[in-house]
C-alpha cells in the first residue's frame, strides 16, 4: 500500500510495561498507544486489502477520519500483534480499544519478558509504518518477528504475590480515610498492620517512607516488611493506569465511591471510564475473599457483575435493592438501622455493632460520607478475619483528629477577635462530592443563625467544568466564600486561570467573592475575620496543613474532642446534650426541680444553658435576686437563643422590681429591634413607661401592638380609627 513515507503518520507515543493488574489484563502488560493519521486519510480498498494479508477477517475500514475507521484500525493492530507473535511461537492474547481522538488506537497484551515485550511493542509500530509505506505483507512480519526472536529474555514483571493478607482501597473520596481507619482496627486487633496512602507508607502508625505512595511502590513498601501481618493498600487511579497494581491478588477490595476527578488524564475522559479504572482491584479479588462495594454508587454496584469475590455490599439506606441483591446471591450486607451499624446475612436478624453516634469519625452522624467510610471499613475489616469486638472498639476510638486522621474533617475550635467563638472545620475535600460533604459538616455545627464562610481552592489538572461546578456548589450553600490559591497545585494552570473559573461559577449563582488569598492560611486569616460567635467555616486545605495547624494553635485553637463536635451537632439543631435531662427537671417542682438543675449543673458548671435553667427553676420559687446573677453569668456564659432572650427578660423584670426602670428601658429597646413582634416584650415596655410616669405611652405601645396584630377583617376595618382615638 504505497503511501509518503513521513513518520508523522505512524507514531507510538506511548509505549508502557504495566507491572500488575491492569485495566486490560489480570496480570502484567504492555500497552502501545498508537498515533495513525496516516491509515486514517489511506484509501479504503488499499486497507481492505491490507487486512486480508494480515488475517482479518470481515474487515470494513469505513470512511476516512471516521470512528468506524477508527474501530477496523483497532482490530488491524491486533491481528499484526497476532500475526508477529505467531511466528515467534507465541499465542497472544491481545486487547484493543479506541484512544482519545479518531486517530489513536490503544492496543494491550500480557509479557513476561521484558526485552521480548518492549521489542514486540516497537516492532508493531515499525510494521505499521512500513506497510502504510508499501512494503510487502509477509516480509514486513518475517522481518519484525526476527526482530523479536533477537531480543533478549531478560526481565520478568517485578510482581508480589502477598504472603500476608491484603485489603485494597480505592476510590474518588474517602480511601485515606478508609485505610486509616482499617489500619486503626488491625491495630486494635493487635496485628502489625502496613499500609500505603497518598501521604506515605506506615507500619504501626510510624511514618515509614513520606510522600505519595498509592501505587504499586507503596505496596512494595509494606509488603516486603517482614514485621507486617496485615497489608492495606490505598490504590489510587494515576498507579493503576501508569503502572497497574503492586499485587498478584488481593484478600479484599474496597471501593467507596467514583465521581468526576482527574478527568482528561491518561486517556480517561468520563466518569464511566474512571469507574471503570477503579474496578481492577475488584476483578484480583480471591475468590473465597470479599468485595465491598458502595451500594448507593450506581456505578461501583454494577462492579459486582465483574468482580472475583464474594459481594459484601454496603449502603445508607436499609431498605436498598443493592443491599436485597448481595444478599440473595449469598453475599451480605451492613448498613444503618435504628441509629446502630447492622450486619446483614441471608435469613439471619440483623447483627448489631455500634451507636453511630457512638462513632467519633461520624461527627455524631452529621458526617454521611463519614458513616459510609466507616460501613466500608467495618466490612473490610470482618471481611479479612478481624475479630467482631476488635473492629467494635476501633470504631468507638478512631477520632477525626490531627493523630488519627489529619486532614480530614479536622475541627476546632476559635476563639475570635470580637469575642465569643467560631468553629474551623479542615479537609482535603478536592472536587464536589468532598465540597459538599465539607459544606455539610459546617452547616451541622455552626449554632442557629449563624453563618458559614469557606476558603474555596482546588488543584490545576482539573477540567474547566469540575472548577466551575464546585464554585457554584460554593456560591449556593455558603454565605461567604474566599478564594484559597495553592501554587503547590497549579499544575501547567496559572493563578489567574485558576480564579477565573471560581469567579465565573460564583458569578453563575450570582455570588461574588469577598477576595482572593495567595496561601490557605491567608484565606483562613481572612475568613476567620469575618466570623461572628456561632460561625463556622471551612477550609479546603490541601497544600499547607502544617502551616494551618500552626496557625489556629497561634491564635488559641483547640481540636475539638468527640464530645465538643457532640455538642455543636446537637446545638445546632436547636437543643441541648441534656435535653431530656433537663425537660425531666422542669417538670418537677419546688425543691426537688432545684435539686435536679443543680446536679446536672455540677457536671458541667460553664454550660450557660443550665445555669439559665438554674435562673428559671429560682424564679418560679419567687427568688427572683438569685435567678437573676444566674440568669447574668448565663448571658455572659454565650446563652443562645430562644433561652437568651428568656434570661434577659428575666433580668428587665427584676431591673424594674429594683426601681431601675431606666435600665430596664435600655434593655428592652435593644430587644425590641431583635424581637419586634414579641407581645411579652411589648407588656414590659409598657409597665415600664407606666412606672417611668409615661402611661399614656405605656397604652399606645399596647394598643398599637394590638391593633397592628388584630386579624378579624373588623378590627382591621377600625385600625386607624382606634389610634387615632387613642393618640387625641
Amino acid at each position: 500500500m504505497a503511501h509518503d513515507a513521513d513518520r508523522s503518520a505512524v507514531s507510538v507515543p506511548e509505549l508502557r510495561l504495566l507491572e500488575g493488574p491492569n485495566l486490560y489484563f489480570s496480570r502484567p502488560a504492555v500497552k502501545a498507544v498508537l498515533s495513525l493519521p496516516g491509515y486514517q486519510a489511506a484509501d479504503t480498498a488499499a486497507l481492505t486489502r491490507l487486512a486480508d494479508a494480515v488475517g482479518v477477517r470481515r474487515a470494513a475500514p469505513g470512511r476516512p477520519h471516521t470512528s468506524q475507521r477508527q474501530r477496523f484500525l483497532v482490530r488491524l493492530c491486533a491481528g499484526l500483534l497476532r500475526q508477529v507473535a505467531t511466528r515467534v511461537g507465541t499465542r497472544l492474547a491481545v486487547r484493543g480499544r479506541t484512544g482519545t481522538d479518531v486517530d489513536t488506537v490503544v492496543v494491550a497484551f500480557p509479557w513476561r519478558h521484558r526485552q521480548r515485550a518492549v521489542a514486540l511493542g516497537e516492532a508493531l509500530g515499525e510494521a505499521l509504518q512500513r506497510l502504510l509505506a508499501g512494503g510487502e505483507a509477509e516480509q514486513v512480519l518475517a522481518d519484525c518477528a526476527a526482530a523479536v526472536d533477537a531480543a533478549g529474555v531478560d526481565g520478568r514483571p517485578a510482581l508480589l504475590r502477598p504472603r500476608v493478607p491484603v485489603v485494597s482501597v480505592t476510590g474518588t473520596n474517602g480511601k485515606t480515610t478508609t485505610t486509616r481507619l482499617l489500619a486503626h482496627m488491625g491495630m486494635t486487633c493487635g496485628r502489625t498492620v502496613g499500609w500505603s496512602s497518598t501521604e506515605g507508607v506506615y507500619v504501626q502508625g510510624a511514618q515509614v517512607v513520606a510522600g505519595d505512595y498509592s501505587g504499586p511502590s507503596g505496596a512494595r513498601h509494606v509488603l516486603t516488611d517482614r514485621s507486617v501481618q496485615l497489608g492495606i493498600l490505598e490504590t489510587a487511579r494515576g498507579g493503576l493506569l501508569l503502572k497497574g497494581m503492586g499485587v498478584a491478588h488481593n484478600d479484599v477490595s474496597v471501593v467507596t465511591n467514583v465521581a468526576a476527578d482527574h478527568l482528561g488524564l491518561h486517556g480517561v475522559d468520563t466518569v464511566d471510564q474512571l469507574a471503570e479504572v477503579k474496578g481492577i482491584i475488584t476483578r484480583v479479588t480471591r475468590k473465597d475473599g470479599w468485595v465491598v462495594l458502595n451500594g448507593d454508587d450506581p456505578r461501583v454496584r454494577a462492579m459486582a457483575a465483574t468482580a472475583t469475590g464474594r459481594i459484601w455490599m454496603f449502603s445508607l439506606d436499609p431498605d436498598s435493592p443493592a443491599l436485597r441483591d448481595a444478599l440473595s446471591a449469598g453475599g451480605r450486607g451492613i448498613t444503618v438501622l435504628d441509629g446502630q451499624v447492622v450486619v446483614l446475612r441471608r435469613d439471619a436478624d440483623p447483627e448489631r455493632l455500634v451507636r453511630v453516634v457512638d462513632v467519633p469519625m461520624t461527627l455524631s452522624g452529621l458526617s454521611e460520607h463519614n458513616v459510609a467510610n466507616a460501613l466500608a471499613a467495618t466490612a473490610a475489616a470482618l471481611g479479612v478475619g478481624l475479630p467482631r469486638d476488635g473492629v467494635v472498639e476501633g470504631l468507638r476510638t478512631f477520632t477525626p483528629d490531627l493523630e488519627h486522621n489529619p486532614g480530614r474533617m479536622n475541627v476546632w475550635t476559635l476563639p475570635l477577635p470580637g469575642g465569643g467563638t467560631g468553629t474551623v472545620v479542615v479537609d482535603l475535600a478536592h472536587n464536589e462530592p468532598g465540597l459538599e460533604a465539607l459544606l455539610n459538616v459546617a452547616e451541622g455545627l455552626r449554632a442557629p443563625g449563624a453563618r458559614v464562610h469557606l476558603g474555596l481552592g482546588g488543584v490545576g489538572d482539573r477540567t474547566d467544568e469540575i472548577l466551575v461546578g464546585m464554585a457554584e456548589l460554593a456560591g449556593r450553600r455558603a454565605d461567604r466564600v474566599q478564594i484559597a490559591h495553592k501554587g503547590h497545585y497549579l499544575r501547567s494552570r496559572t493563578v489567574e486561570d485558576l480564579e477565573a473559573q471560581f469567579v465565573t461559577g460564583l458569578g453563575n449563582v450570582g455570588v461574588v467573592a469577598s477576595g482572593a488569598s495567595p496561601t490557605e492560611v491567608e484565606a483562613l486569616a481572612a475568613l476567620v475575620d469575618g466570623m461572628t460567635d456561632g460561625d463556622a467555616t471551612a477550609l479546603m486545605c490541601h497544600a499547607e496543613r502544617a502551616a494551618v495547624v500552626q496557625w489556629l494553635e497561634e491564635q488559641g485553637a483547640r481540636q475539638d474532642t468527640a464530645r465538643d463536635i457532640r455538642r455543636k451537632v446537637v446545638r445546632a439543631r436547636g437543643e441541648h446534650e441534656l435535653e431530656p435531662e433537663i425537660a425531666a427537671a422542669a417538670a418537677l417542682e419546688g425543691t426537688e426541680r432545684l435539686r435536679a438543675v443543680e446536679s446536672l449543673l455540677d457536671g458541667d458548671p460553664q454550660d450557660p444553658r443550665l445555669r439559665f435553667e438554674l435562673g428559671a427553676a429560682l424564679d418560679a420559687q419567687g427568688r427572683q435576686a438569685e435567678a437573676v446573677e444566674q440568669y447574668r453569668l448565663a448571658l455572659a456564659g454565650g446563652l443562645r437563643e430562644p433561652h437568651r432572650f428568656g434570661a434577659q427578660l428575666g433580668l428587665v423584670r427584676q431591673l424594674r422590681a429594683d426601681g431601675l426602670v431606666e435600665e430596664a428601658a435600655e434593655v428592652l429597646a435593644e430587644l425590641a429591634a431583635q424581637h419586634p413582634d414579641s407581645a411579652a416584650l411589648v407588656s414590659l415596655q409598657a409597665l415600664v413607661d407606666a412606672d417611668a410616669g409615661r402611661a399614656a405611652e405605656g397604652v399606645l405601645r399596647l394598643v398599637d401592638y394590638l391593633m397592628q396584630h388584630a386579624t378579624a377583617a373588623e378590627d382591621v376595618a377600625h385600625r386607624d380609627e382606634v389610634l387615632r382615638a387613642v393618640t387625641s
